[in-house]
């Protein structure tokens, strides 16, 4: 599991972006030096990895993302569940968390990685024609579809798990990098404890209970 306040994948960026500030502040002035050194700021900030307290209970289904609930709706589901199911997508902004966490324990039985465009997130046809990963995890009483889409900006899914691994609920398993959409796809039994608009927390706020 991830523990560090800033994940991995952002020390690049951020330690580039310092660097050119560095660069001109000897070079040019003090005044040049000051965007990348506010970009690198914010990088860190996105890349941020922060403390959820995780409420581990097997009834429930918690967020897999932080961000806006876009839509939920009912489907039939030809990847993992095989059978009638409800879809909730959450928009992350370029200021939300983008660290993806596990909405339940269990075992990861189905992973696929599809390669696609990169529309905007927000957009209806993102989920069908952008990049993503998807991963069902099972446990013995449900089964969950959880998949990671890329945007506009977002052109870059990281998958820290794979085929097999158990996690805990809560456990983070992935990001998206800059502004991506995250979709969860749970039975029909389900009862959906959140609405379209509702503002979510990955590993935190509960989207559903087991009936």
């Amino acid at each position: 599991m991830v523990k560090t306040p800033v994940v991995k994948e952002g020390y690049l960026y951020i330690t580039i972006l310092l660097i050119i500030a560095v660069i001109f502040d000897m070079t040019i002035n003090l005044y040049w030096s000051i965007i990348p050194a506010v970009l690198a700021v914010y990088t860190t900030f996105f890349f941020r990895n922060p403390y959820r307290k995780v409420p581990l209970d097997e009834n429930l289904i918690l967020s897999p993302a932080d961000g806006k609930v876009m839509a939920i709706s009912k489907i039939y589901d030809e990847e993992f569940l095989f059978a009638e199911a409800q879809k909730v997508t959450i928009f992350l902004s370029i200021f939300d968390v983008h660290v993806n966490r596990s909405p339940i324990a269990g075992e990861i039985k189905f992973q696929q990685y599809t390669c696609g465009r990169f529309r905007p997130a927000y957009k209806e046809a993102a989920a069908c024609e952008n990049e993503r990963h998807a991963i069902g995890i099972e446990n013995n009483k449900i089964k969950v579809l959880v998949i990671q889409i890329a945007g506009i900006l977002a052109r870059r899914i990281v998958s820290w798990v794979t085929l097999g691994n158990v996690l805990e609920q809560g456990q983070r398993y992935g990001l998206i990098k800059f502004g991506s959409c995250t979709e969860i796809i749970m039975p029909s039994n389900i009862e959906i404890v959140v609405k379209k608009g509702d503002r979510v927390k990955g590993g935190e706020t509960i989207i559903g209970r087991v009936n």
